[in-house]
Protein backbone atom coordinates (compact mmCIF):
# COMPACT_ATOMS: atom_id res chain seq x y z
CA UNK A 1 0.00 0.00 0.00
CA UNK A 2 2.88 2.38 0.74
CA UNK A 3 4.28 1.72 -2.73
CA UNK A 4 0.90 2.52 -4.28
CA UNK A 5 0.60 5.70 -2.23
CA UNK A 6 4.06 6.71 -3.43
CA UNK A 7 2.65 6.69 -6.97
CA UNK A 8 -0.68 8.36 -6.28
CA UNK A 9 0.04 10.91 -3.55
CA UNK A 10 2.49 13.11 -5.51
CA UNK A 11 -0.11 13.43 -8.28
CA UNK A 12 -3.13 14.15 -6.11
CA UNK A 13 -1.00 16.00 -3.58
CA UNK A 14 -0.16 18.67 -6.15
CA UNK A 15 -3.84 18.88 -7.11
CA UNK A 16 -4.63 19.39 -3.42
CA UNK A 17 -2.00 22.12 -3.13
CA UNK A 18 -3.56 23.98 -6.04
CA UNK A 19 -7.03 23.63 -4.50
CA UNK A 20 -5.95 24.83 -1.04
CA UNK A 21 -3.89 27.69 -2.46
CA UNK A 22 -6.93 28.97 -4.35
CA UNK A 23 -9.34 28.27 -1.47
CA UNK A 24 -7.25 30.35 0.93
CA UNK A 25 -6.75 33.15 -1.59
CA UNK A 26 -3.00 32.60 -1.64
CA UNK A 27 -3.14 32.66 -5.43
CA UNK A 28 -5.71 34.19 -7.77
CA UNK A 29 -7.96 32.65 -10.38
CA UNK A 30 -5.77 34.26 -13.04
CA UNK A 31 -2.87 32.04 -11.95
CA UNK A 32 -4.88 28.90 -12.65
CA UNK A 33 -6.06 30.17 -16.01
CA UNK A 34 -2.51 31.12 -16.97
CA UNK A 35 -1.05 27.79 -15.87
CA UNK A 36 -3.77 25.87 -17.69
CA UNK A 37 -3.19 27.80 -20.91
CA UNK A 38 0.59 27.34 -20.63
CA UNK A 39 0.27 23.57 -20.13
CA UNK A 40 -2.39 23.09 -22.76
CA UNK A 41 -0.88 25.20 -25.54
CA UNK A 42 2.89 24.92 -24.98
CA UNK A 43 4.28 22.62 -22.30
CA UNK A 44 2.27 19.44 -22.92
CA UNK A 45 2.61 19.62 -26.74
CA UNK A 46 6.39 19.85 -26.16
CA UNK A 47 6.25 16.77 -23.91
CA UNK A 48 4.28 14.84 -26.54
CA UNK A 49 6.59 16.04 -29.33
CA UNK A 50 9.73 15.04 -27.42
CA UNK A 51 8.34 11.61 -26.55
CA UNK A 52 7.14 10.76 -30.05
CA UNK A 53 10.35 11.96 -31.72
CA UNK A 54 12.53 9.81 -29.50
CA UNK A 55 10.25 6.80 -28.92
CA UNK A 56 10.51 3.38 -30.54
CA UNK A 57 7.16 3.20 -32.32
CA UNK A 58 5.89 -0.32 -33.10
CA UNK A 59 6.08 -1.25 -36.78
CA UNK A 60 2.62 -2.84 -36.62
CA UNK A 61 -0.26 -0.66 -35.46
CA UNK A 62 -1.68 -1.85 -32.09
CA UNK A 63 -5.28 -2.19 -33.27
CA UNK A 64 -6.23 -4.49 -30.39
CA UNK A 65 -4.92 -1.94 -27.90
CA UNK A 66 -7.03 0.85 -29.39
CA UNK A 67 -10.11 -1.33 -29.85
CA UNK A 68 -10.00 -2.50 -26.22
CA UNK A 69 -9.97 1.09 -25.02
CA UNK A 70 -12.59 2.53 -27.35
CA UNK A 71 -15.07 -0.30 -26.89
CA UNK A 72 -15.05 0.79 -23.25
CA UNK A 73 -15.54 4.42 -24.31
CA UNK A 74 -18.53 3.49 -26.46
CA UNK A 75 -20.12 1.38 -23.71
CA UNK A 76 -19.95 3.98 -20.93
CA UNK A 77 -20.85 6.83 -23.30
CA UNK A 78 -24.01 4.97 -24.37
CA UNK A 79 -24.93 4.06 -20.79
CA UNK A 80 -24.42 7.61 -19.49
CA UNK A 81 -26.47 9.13 -22.29
CA UNK A 82 -29.29 6.63 -21.76
CA UNK A 83 -29.37 7.13 -17.99
CA UNK A 84 -29.24 10.93 -18.31
CA UNK A 85 -32.12 10.86 -20.80
CA UNK A 86 -34.30 8.21 -19.15
CA UNK A 87 -33.92 9.03 -15.46
CA UNK A 88 -32.83 12.69 -15.38
CA UNK A 89 -34.79 14.08 -18.31
CA UNK A 90 -31.81 15.54 -20.16
CA UNK A 91 -32.11 16.12 -23.89
CA UNK A 92 -30.09 17.46 -26.79
CA UNK A 93 -26.70 18.97 -25.98
CA UNK A 94 -27.03 18.24 -22.25
CA UNK A 95 -27.40 14.51 -22.97
CA UNK A 96 -24.35 14.65 -25.25
CA UNK A 97 -22.38 16.35 -22.44
CA UNK A 98 -23.33 13.51 -20.08
CA UNK A 99 -21.93 10.94 -22.51
CA UNK A 100 -18.88 13.05 -23.33
CA UNK A 101 -18.09 13.57 -19.63
CA UNK A 102 -18.09 9.79 -19.19
CA UNK A 103 -16.09 8.89 -22.28
CA UNK A 104 -13.52 11.71 -22.20
CA UNK A 105 -10.65 11.06 -19.79
CA UNK A 106 -8.57 13.77 -18.13
CA UNK A 107 -5.38 12.74 -19.89
CA UNK A 108 -3.66 16.13 -19.75
CA UNK A 109 -3.91 16.99 -16.08
CA UNK A 110 -4.13 13.55 -14.44
CA UNK A 111 -3.45 10.74 -16.93
CA UNK A 112 -0.01 11.79 -18.15
CA UNK A 113 1.48 12.46 -14.68
CA UNK A 114 -0.06 9.32 -13.11
CA UNK A 115 0.84 6.88 -15.89
CA UNK A 116 4.39 8.18 -16.28
CA UNK A 117 4.80 7.94 -12.51
CA UNK A 118 3.52 4.36 -12.53
CA UNK A 119 5.34 2.99 -15.60
CA UNK A 120 8.08 5.51 -16.36
CA UNK A 121 9.54 5.71 -19.86
CA UNK A 122 8.30 2.19 -20.64
CA UNK A 123 4.74 3.45 -20.52
CA UNK A 124 5.35 6.61 -22.57
CA UNK A 125 4.88 5.05 -26.01
CA UNK A 126 1.53 3.32 -25.36
CA UNK A 127 0.38 6.40 -23.44
CA UNK A 128 1.01 8.88 -26.24
CA UNK A 129 -0.16 6.48 -28.95
CA UNK A 130 -3.49 6.38 -27.15
CA UNK A 131 -3.54 10.14 -26.67
CA UNK A 132 -2.95 10.48 -30.41
CA UNK A 133 -6.34 8.96 -31.21
CA UNK A 134 -8.28 9.62 -28.00
CA UNK A 135 -8.90 13.33 -28.46
CA UNK A 136 -9.77 13.28 -32.18
CA UNK A 137 -12.20 10.37 -31.74
CA UNK A 138 -14.07 11.73 -28.72
CA UNK A 139 -14.19 15.34 -29.93
CA UNK A 140 -15.39 14.30 -33.38
CA UNK A 141 -18.08 12.04 -31.94
CA UNK A 142 -19.32 14.71 -29.53
CA UNK A 143 -19.43 17.35 -32.27
CA UNK A 144 -21.34 15.09 -34.65
CA UNK A 145 -23.86 14.17 -31.94
CA UNK A 146 -24.32 17.82 -31.03
CA UNK A 147 -24.52 19.23 -34.55
CA UNK A 148 -26.34 16.32 -36.19
CA UNK A 149 -26.66 16.84 -39.94
CA UNK A 150 -25.29 20.36 -39.56
CA UNK A 151 -21.85 19.01 -38.61
CA UNK A 152 -19.34 20.27 -41.18
CA UNK A 153 -16.42 17.91 -41.87
CA UNK A 154 -14.22 20.90 -42.70
CA UNK A 155 -15.08 22.58 -39.38
CA UNK A 156 -14.29 19.41 -37.43
CA UNK A 157 -10.98 18.94 -39.25
CA UNK A 158 -10.01 22.59 -38.73
CA UNK A 159 -10.72 22.41 -35.00
CA UNK A 160 -8.68 19.22 -34.67
CA UNK A 161 -5.71 20.46 -36.71
CA UNK A 162 -5.48 23.66 -34.64
CA UNK A 163 -5.76 21.84 -31.30
CA UNK A 164 -2.38 22.16 -29.48
CA UNK A 165 -2.24 18.47 -28.52
CA UNK A 166 -2.94 17.35 -32.07
CA UNK A 167 -0.28 19.80 -33.31
CA UNK A 168 2.24 18.22 -30.90
CA UNK A 169 1.32 14.73 -32.12
CA UNK A 170 1.61 15.64 -35.81
CA UNK A 171 4.84 17.60 -35.34
CA UNK A 172 6.42 14.76 -33.35
CA UNK A 173 5.48 12.24 -36.04
CA UNK A 174 6.76 14.40 -38.91
CA UNK A 175 10.06 15.32 -37.22
CA UNK A 176 11.17 11.79 -36.30
CA UNK A 177 13.47 11.43 -39.35
CA UNK A 178 15.36 14.68 -38.59
CA UNK A 179 15.61 14.30 -34.80
CA UNK A 180 19.31 13.40 -34.96
CA UNK A 181 20.12 16.69 -36.68
CA UNK A 182 18.46 18.96 -34.12
CA UNK A 183 21.10 20.99 -32.18
CA UNK A 184 21.57 20.21 -28.48
CA UNK A 185 20.50 23.70 -27.28
CA UNK A 186 17.17 23.26 -29.05
CA UNK A 187 16.62 19.97 -27.23
CA UNK A 188 17.48 21.64 -23.92
CA UNK A 189 14.78 24.26 -24.52
CA UNK A 190 12.32 21.50 -25.43
CA UNK A 191 13.24 19.49 -22.32
CA UNK A 192 12.75 22.49 -20.03
CA UNK A 193 9.32 23.22 -21.46
CA UNK A 194 8.30 19.55 -21.35
CA UNK A 195 9.47 19.09 -17.74
CA UNK A 196 7.10 21.84 -16.60
CA UNK A 197 4.01 20.07 -17.96
CA UNK A 198 3.34 17.67 -15.08
CA UNK A 199 3.62 19.96 -11.99
CA UNK A 200 1.93 22.92 -13.69
CA UNK A 201 -0.90 20.74 -14.97
CA UNK A 202 -1.63 19.31 -11.53
CA UNK A 203 -1.55 22.68 -9.74
CA UNK A 204 -3.87 24.21 -12.34
CA UNK A 205 -6.22 21.23 -12.01
CA UNK A 206 -6.54 21.88 -8.29
CA UNK A 207 -7.35 25.54 -8.93
CA UNK A 208 -9.93 24.51 -11.53
CA UNK A 209 -11.66 22.13 -9.11
CA UNK A 210 -12.10 25.01 -6.66
CA UNK A 211 -13.70 27.05 -9.45
CA UNK A 212 -16.10 24.38 -10.74
CA UNK A 213 -17.47 22.75 -7.59
CA UNK A 214 -20.63 20.61 -7.52
CA UNK A 215 -22.94 23.02 -9.29
CA UNK A 216 -25.45 20.34 -10.29
CA UNK A 217 -25.66 18.33 -7.10
CA UNK A 218 -24.31 14.80 -6.79
CA UNK A 219 -26.77 12.25 -8.27
CA UNK A 220 -25.99 12.24 -12.00
CA UNK A 221 -22.32 13.19 -11.44
CA UNK A 222 -22.08 10.14 -9.15
CA UNK A 223 -23.42 7.92 -11.93
CA UNK A 224 -20.96 9.43 -14.40
CA UNK A 225 -18.09 8.99 -11.92
CA UNK A 226 -18.97 5.33 -11.35
CA UNK A 227 -19.08 4.62 -15.08
CA UNK A 228 -15.85 6.55 -15.69
CA UNK A 229 -13.76 5.31 -12.76
CA UNK A 230 -14.99 1.72 -12.39
CA UNK A 231 -16.92 0.43 -15.40
CA UNK A 232 -14.71 1.85 -18.15
CA UNK A 233 -11.38 0.51 -16.81
CA UNK A 234 -13.04 -2.83 -15.97
CA UNK A 235 -14.18 -3.26 -19.58
CA UNK A 236 -10.71 -2.34 -20.85
CA UNK A 237 -9.04 -4.75 -18.41
CA UNK A 238 -11.23 -7.66 -19.51
CA UNK A 239 -10.72 -6.95 -23.21
CA UNK A 240 -6.97 -6.39 -22.87
CA UNK A 241 -6.60 -9.61 -20.89
CA UNK A 242 -8.93 -12.08 -22.59
CA UNK A 243 -9.84 -10.73 -26.06
CA UNK A 244 -6.84 -8.69 -27.26
CA UNK A 245 -3.86 -9.99 -25.23
CA UNK A 246 -1.01 -7.48 -25.09
CA UNK A 247 2.13 -6.77 -23.05
CA UNK A 248 1.37 -6.07 -19.36
CA UNK A 249 2.62 -2.47 -19.58
CA UNK A 250 0.38 -1.73 -22.55
CA UNK A 251 -2.64 -3.27 -20.82
CA UNK A 252 -1.82 -1.36 -17.63
CA UNK A 253 -1.52 1.95 -19.46
CA UNK A 254 -4.88 1.38 -21.18
CA UNK A 255 -6.59 0.54 -17.88
CA UNK A 256 -5.10 3.52 -16.01
CA UNK A 257 -5.95 5.77 -18.95
CA UNK A 258 -9.55 4.57 -18.73
CA UNK A 259 -9.61 5.06 -14.96
CA UNK A 260 -8.81 8.78 -15.21
CA UNK A 261 -11.54 11.19 -14.06
CA UNK A 262 -13.70 13.18 -16.46
CA UNK A 263 -11.69 15.47 -18.70
CA UNK A 264 -11.66 19.23 -19.01
CA UNK A 265 -12.64 19.03 -22.68
CA UNK A 266 -16.17 18.04 -21.67
CA UNK A 267 -16.47 21.33 -19.78
CA UNK A 268 -15.03 23.32 -22.69
CA UNK A 269 -17.44 21.55 -25.05
CA UNK A 270 -20.41 22.40 -22.81
CA UNK A 271 -19.33 26.03 -22.60
CA UNK A 272 -19.04 26.23 -26.39
CA UNK A 273 -22.68 25.17 -26.80
CA UNK A 274 -23.98 26.91 -23.67
CA UNK A 275 -25.61 23.75 -22.27
CA UNK A 276 -24.62 21.18 -19.67
CA UNK A 277 -21.93 23.37 -18.10
CA UNK A 278 -23.03 22.62 -14.52
CA UNK A 279 -23.14 18.88 -15.27
CA UNK A 280 -19.67 18.80 -16.82
CA UNK A 281 -18.10 20.83 -14.01
CA UNK A 282 -19.76 18.69 -11.33
CA UNK A 283 -18.63 15.48 -13.04
CA UNK A 284 -15.04 16.77 -13.22
CA UNK A 285 -15.01 17.76 -9.55
CA UNK A 286 -16.57 14.60 -8.13
CA UNK A 287 -14.75 12.11 -10.36
CA UNK A 288 -11.39 13.77 -9.63
CA UNK A 289 -12.03 13.65 -5.87
CA UNK A 290 -13.04 9.98 -6.04
CA UNK A 291 -10.16 9.06 -8.36
CA UNK A 292 -7.69 9.13 -5.47
CA UNK A 293 -9.30 6.00 -4.01
CA UNK A 294 -10.16 4.23 -7.27
CA UNK A 295 -6.67 4.75 -8.68
CA UNK A 296 -5.20 2.92 -5.69
CA UNK A 297 -7.55 0.03 -6.43
CA UNK A 298 -6.59 -0.18 -10.10
CA UNK A 299 -2.87 0.08 -9.36
CA UNK A 300 -3.25 -2.85 -6.96
CA UNK A 301 -5.23 -4.86 -9.50
CA UNK A 302 -2.53 -4.21 -12.11
CA UNK A 303 0.26 -5.14 -9.70
CA UNK A 304 2.01 -1.77 -9.98
CA UNK A 305 4.06 -0.56 -7.08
Amino acid sequence: MLDLLAIVLPVFGLIGIGYVARQTGFISERVGEGLSEFVFTLSLPCLIFRTLVRAEIPAVQPWGYWIAYFVGVAAVWFLATGIATRFFGLKGISAVVAGFSTGQANTVFVGVPMILKAYGDEGAVPLFLLIAVHLPVTMTLATILAEGRRASPLLIIRRLLTHPIVVGILAGSVCRPIAAYVPAPAWQVMDLLASAAVPCALISMGIALRRYGLQMGWKLPTVISFLKLIVHPLIVLLLATYVFPMPPVWAGVAVLFASCPSGINAYLFAERYGEGVALASSAITLSTALALGTTLIWLRVLGVG
